[in-house]
């Protein structure tokens, strides 16, 4: 996954962009009255807002462990990027859909409309600038995965959600565009307004989009099948163990993995001599996969562990 650099260097170039742009779409809304110029100052703007949230969630999750919070903070980034989906949807696709209620209610005209394509080409410009710096970051991250595949397996949000809020914000772009263009050419006022009900749609599925998948990282996600089968690996691999049964993950954060481990060790064994199998495996298992920051081993049959299993499937 993204690197917390490459992941505040998408923030930060989004975060520039965005300030700017919507200080410049507020201006050319109030010189020409256009309601989908103002539509898009609101959507820049609550995208800046996230920037900033989605910073904040970055830093309060890299806070230490403490006695509260005894694996660390990692799930703040989660919380943060599922209030960003809020915003979007509350604050973004609200003002949006009422501004443009009201414009087909009561059309006006939009006065120097060479002002709205000035403006919303440089904002193509650079909003296209932030998109594809955040297209690049999160390609490096994905592999041979497709977008939606990888977003879905994604444990790093920041990354992914700047990712489709500069896609919403491009054909938001394209939509108000077409809505000036169709208002001044044919006269008809009301275009305005219902390329600003286009862009509350857009925005709408954008933030339930990410609610979802902030949701299920939220609520706990398992780590990757390629990290599960390599904690099994080095597990069985030490010669205490008779069979590794299993292991349990969950992700408490971007590079924070929590797992429990299911191991049948030999029957000779003596107590201290399992506490030593324990202590190398986990220094084993963190030397492999840094990102683990708790293991909790559980000795127990293979028998017994299927049974346990199939409880907790049968309850799922």
């Amino acid at each position: 996954m993204a690197s917390q650099g490459g992941s505040k260097t998408v923030i930060y170039a989004a975060l520039a962009g965005n300030l700017l742009i919507a200080a410049t779409k507020f201006v050319a809304a109030w010189f020409t009255g256009s309601s989908a110029m103002l539509s898009e100052g609101v959507h820049s703007l609550v995208d800046t807002g996230n920037g900033g949230l989605l910073l904040y969630g970055m830093h309060r999750a890299e806070r230490p462990p403490d006695r509260s919070h005894p694996f660390g903070h990692g799930r703040e980034i989660y919380f943060w990027s599922f209030v960003v989906a809020l915003l979007v949807f509350a604050l973004g696709a609200g003002v949006s859909f009422y501004e443009g209620v009201i414009h087909i209610m009561h059309p006006e005209e939009i006065s120097n409309p060479t002002i709205n394509f000035i403006v919303l080409g440089l904002s193509i410009v650079f909003e296209g600038s932030s998109w594809f710096v955040a297209l690049r970051e999160f390609s490096k991250t994905k592999g041979n995965l497709g977008y939606f595949e990888a977003v879905r397996k994604s444990k790093d949000p920041s990354v992914f959600t700047v990712l489709f809020e500069d896609s919403a914000a491009l054909l938001g772009l394209v939509i108000a565009l077409a809505g000036v263009t169709g208002a001044h050419l044919l006269r008809m006022p009301e275009l305005d307004g219902a390329a600003s009900i286009g862009i509350s749609f857009v925005l709408a599925g954008t933030a339930i989009f990410l609610a979802r998948e902030t949701k299920g990282l939220l609520m706990g996600e398992p780590a990757s099948p390629e990290i599960q089968a390599r904690v099994l690996e080095i597990v069985q691999a030490d010669p205490a163990v008779h069979k590794a049964n299993g292991v349990l993950t969950v992700h408490l954060g971007p590079h924070q993995i929590v797992i429990g481990l299911s191991a049948d060790f030999e029957d000779t064994l003596t107590t201290p001599e399992i506490e030593a199998c324990v202590e190398r495996i986990e220094a084993r298992l963190r030397e492999a996969v840094p990102e683990i920051t708790g293991v909790f081993v559980k000795p127990q049959t293979s028998g017994e562990w299927r049974q346990r299993r199939d409880e907790i499937l049968a309850n799922g």
